[in-house]
């Protein structure tokens, strides 16, 4: 019955903890029930993926909680007709559904809104892991196995979760220390986002690690004979750099393969802290250590819990290696991170408090990105407060305050604290007066000058800061003392948007735009929305196409027109004329706002017809466009079809380009994506977008989106880039 747990409940087992086999076992035979008659993309049963992401959960010796929402992770989310949270609540815990919830993707989407619904999802996920820390254990293992099994996808589909899974899982490994997993994933990302490049590098791996197969061995020999005579008690580990490491660290720093000096590596696992400094005396003893190369991170760890003490010596052949020093406990964290801590059943930890306090970082992320919801701000800040590389900067009382790499000076302030912040008027690195918005160094010593009688922080401090910390510090600051300022500066970035519309407008019309778009977002008045606007709390591009219907709706006058087919269009010549947006002219309404359809994306020179849009304007459309066409076929909606036409003076004047898109058939070669941006390049046309398919023949068609002047100019780029060896055929749009 069991058969395909049994490596799961082996792994527990080795693993001497007391799990509840029996609730295990019966999260299993639930989650089997509900995904009876779903598969995979490779055609295994879906039941195979939690008892895998279980299988590698049970690795890190988590408790059996875990273990079973593991098993149910995507039950509520696959199988929301069969199942539900309370239901899960019920027969298994509060704690196992906190975990499952915090599994849960609760924002579905379509094609246009699926980067920001991720991006809430991720929000999500974590909010659940600031309450408790497994959440993203199970996440990590669940991406781990879908990471191994990621061959059964489409190409697209492999490129769209490997680039998530090096910007957002892996480094989220790192900063919660588990290298293990963080290692894993980076190396199957970078698999599938170059695999030559992988394929290179690992090569070279290969090859130099052929030339000095023995190199490592005589190494160990040296130093175990060396910490005999000490009589110290050690485990001795050698490495090859993995593939990942050495690629990032060629792109990064523009080396070679041969330039990497810590391609070796040897780990010595000792008992004690003291024991570590001792071997650090025998490696420099043995070996000469290379200058610049040391860091202690015993006596300052890293952020995510690291500690190791690391040198880089050369040896006895010449070749450098670096040397990682370590207790044992330290070498659990390293592997496993704040994982290797998570032992509150089995004594291996003092208290949930002390987990807790070391997962600060996490809480104070969600509670700075409360009040700013803009997905793409939150994203921001993910990459800044989690993904960078951390500086560490010293207080005068010896300190240590740790920020992302580019932090400023404002920021080391706000990191002390908000006080210090908001009364901060200058500062000091090793003594010396530096502008506020300079980037300490490691190591350096800084002081914040206060002073009492400080009219508090600048608005533009906000363009400066680079953590949310402190970004959300000032906006609470500008939000309490500046209520009436804010309002004045929101009102007036409205303002300034509303200009682009071309339109006048009274403060009455503007009012109620400004409440309905507030009512929309759950503000309560328009003077709230403003403030908001005004401490910085909410940006004037987030709300545009909100502010763009209201003020259509409202101060834009009802288009009316009675011709009824193109033809008529064509044949009724406008009594009046009024320039619109784009080099439009639009027949019967000065400063109507137009867009262009991305059916067909008209250019000048192209026949053009202006539709009326519900709250959009006008969409200006080829007059041969099939949508239109189909339209017009149909009957429906003809009065809502308006006579446009291409101003050419106009257009002259301002140098606006256009989108075009233009679809190329060709015989495959390895230098024909390059032969095509020559070509471009040397017709100084700007590429906007690339698409490359390959089809069953062998050939390829690639879909450009290029920038250009109008018709004249397209066909000159088309009949240009037909001239390119191994193009058989050139064509504007993406139609077949």
């Amino acid at each position: 019955m069991y058969k395909e747990i049994e490596t799961l409940l082996a792994t527990l087992e080795k693993t001497g903890k007391n799990y509840d086999i029996e609730k295990i076992k019966k999260a299993y035979r639930y989650a089997s029930e509900l995904h009876e008659g779903q598969f995979r993309v490779s055609g295994e049963p879906y039941i195979s993926h939690p008892i895998a992401v279980a299988e590698i959960l049970a690795g890190l010796e988590l408790d059996t909680d875990s273990v079973c929402a593991a098993l149910l992770h995507d039950t509520v989310e696959d199988c929301s007709d069969k199942t539900n949270l309370d239901f899960i609540e019920k027969e298994y815990g509060s704690e196992v559904a906190l975990l499952v919830d915090g599994l849960t993707k609760d924002v579905q989407f379509n094609v246009a809104d699926k980067e920001e619904a991720e991006i809430e999802n991720l929000r999500k996920m974590l909010i659940a892991m600031s309450k408790d820390i497994r959440v993203i254990f199970i996440k990590l293992c669940d991406r781990v196995h879908n990471m191994r099994t990621l061959d059964a996808k489409p190409e697209a589909k492999r490129r769209e979760t490997a680039l998530e899974t090096m910007h957002v899982f892996a480094p989220l490994a790192h900063r919660l220390g588990m290298q293990k997993i963080k290692q894993e994933l980076e190396g199957l990302s970078l698999s599938y986002l170059d695999p030559i490049g992988f394929d290179e590098v690992r090569g070279d791996i290969d090859r130099k690690y052929g030339q000095n197969r023995d190199f490592i061995e005589r190494c160990r020999e040296s130093v175990s004979a060396k910490l005999n005579e000490y009589n110290i008690k050690f485990t001795l580990e050698g490495r090859v750099k993995t593939v990942y490491s050495i690629y990032k660290k060629m792109y990064n720093q523009n080396k070679s393969f041969d330039e990497i000096y810590d391609f070796y590596a040897l780990r010595i696992i000792v008992d004690t802290e003291l024991e570590c400094y001792t071997v650090l005396g025998i490696m420099h003893e043995i070996y000469k250590s290379i200058p610049g190369r040391f860091k202690d991170y015993i006596s300052t760890p890293k952020p995510n819990l690291y500690r190791s003490l690391h040198t880089t010596v050369i040896g006895h052949d010449g070749i450098p290696f670096e040397v990682q020093i370590r207790t044992r406990e330290m070498h659990q964290i390293a592997e496993y991170g704040i994982a290797a801590h998570w032992k509150y059943k089995s004594g291996g930890i003092k208290s949930r408090e002390e987990v807790d306090r070391k997962l600060e970082w996490v809480a104070k992320l969600i509670e700075t990105n409360d009040e700013t919801m803009d997905p793409d701000e939150f994203l921001s800040t993910l990459k800044i407060d989690i993904f960078h590389d951390e500086t560490f900067v010293f207080t005068p009382k010896g300190d240590v305050i740790v920020l992302p790499q580019g932090a400023t000076l404002i920021d080391f302030a706000y990191a002390i604290h908000s006080a210090v912040g908001n009364k901060m008027i200058g500062a000091k690195i090793n003594g010396a007066i530096a502008p506020i918005d300079s980037i300490p160094k490691n190591g350096e010593i800084v002081e914040i000058l206060t002073n009492s009688s400080s009219k508090g922080p600048s608005r533009d401090w906000l363009k400066i800061v680079k953590t949310s910390e402190a970004r959300t510090k000032i906006r609470q600051w500008f939000k309490k003392e500046k209520r009436s300022e804010n309002i004045v500066v929101g009102r007036s970035e409205i303002d300034k948007e509303f200009k682009k519309y071309g339109r006048a407008y009274t403060d009455a019309q503007r009012s109620e735009i400004l409440t309905n778009v507030a009512t929309r977002m759950g503000i309560k008045s328009e003077d709230d929305l403003c403030n908001t606007i005004g401490y910085g709390g909410l940006s004037v591009s987030k709300i545009s196409g909100r502010l763009k219907d209201e003020f259509d709706r409202i101060v834009l006058p009802t288009v009316q027109t009675v011709v009824k087919t193109p033809e008529q269009i064509v044949t009724q010549m406008p009594t009046k004329r009024h320039k619109s947006g784009g080099g439009i002219i639009v027949d019967g309404q000065s400063g109507c706002l137009v867009k262009f359809a991305k059916c067909c994306n008209p250019l000048p020179g192209d026949q053009v017809i202006g539709f009326i849009t519900r709250g959009y304007g006008i969409s200006i459309h080829k007059h041969d466009c099939p949508n239109i066409k189909n339209a017009i076929e149909r009957g429906e909606d003809n009065e809502r079809f308006v006579d446009a036409h291409w101003d050419t003076a106009a257009q002259i004047e301002a140098g606006q380009t256009y989108d075009a898109f233009v679809q190329i058939y060709a015989v495959h070669n390895l230098t024909l994506l390059a032969d095509v941006s020559a070509a471009l390049a040397e017709m100084k046309v700007s590429l906007l977008s690339i698409n490359y398919q390959t089809k069953a023949d062998g050939d390829v068609v690639i879909n450009l989106s290029i920038a250009c002047r109008n018709l004249e100019h397209v066909k000159s780029i088309v009949s240009r880039l037909k001239a390119v060896n191994g193009i058989n055929d050139v064509r504007r749009g993406f139609g077949s």
